[in-house]
């Protein structure tokens, strides 16, 4: 990450030392959360549920996703095609890998999710791709719903 790109983004309500994450997080879940890490694909807890309910942070516990919003894009992560609030994440320009991609943050607490990818073609109302690891997510299952 440049400093350019800290700058740029409103500071997170969550601010934690690393130490402090390490100390809340499984070292998996902090390779990904903090590190920006990706699980590898088709092996999250989350990518093939159809269990309604709500997706939050698993770093920080903010709202991110609802299960409405989640299709099947055989991707091998968890596809959304919105944020559950418009201002649950935040997008940073992730120039990794030698390629232009836009890394989705939790605007809670800047942990990194995934990726969002536009233009695919899917049918869903913003042809958008949320593409967001299973272990950046924790589901609250809807009242009644089953796994």
């Amino acid at each position: 990450m440049s400093s350019d790109a800290e700058t740029s983004l409103p500071a997170p309500r969550i601010q934690l030392t690393p130490q402090q994450w390490r100390a809340k997080l499984t070292p998996n879940e902090y390779q990904v959360l903090r590190e920006a890490g990706t699980e590898r694909a088709f092996t999250g807890e989350y990518t093939d549920t159809e269990t309604e309910g709500v997706y939050d942070c698993r770093a920080c516990g903010a709202e991110l996703f609802r299960s409405g919003e989640k299709f099947h894009s055989h991707c091998g992560w968890p596809s959304f095609f919105d944020p559950a609030k418009s201002d649950a994440v935040i997008l940073r320009t992730d120039d990794s890998l030698g390629q232009r991609r836009v890394e989705v943050l939790c605007a809670n607490c800047h942990s990194h999710l995934g990726h969002v990818f536009e233009g695919e073609g899917y049918p869903t109302p913003t042809d958008k791709r949320y593409c967001i690891n299973s272990i950046s997510l924790r589901l609250h299952p809807s009242e009644g719903s089953t796994s």
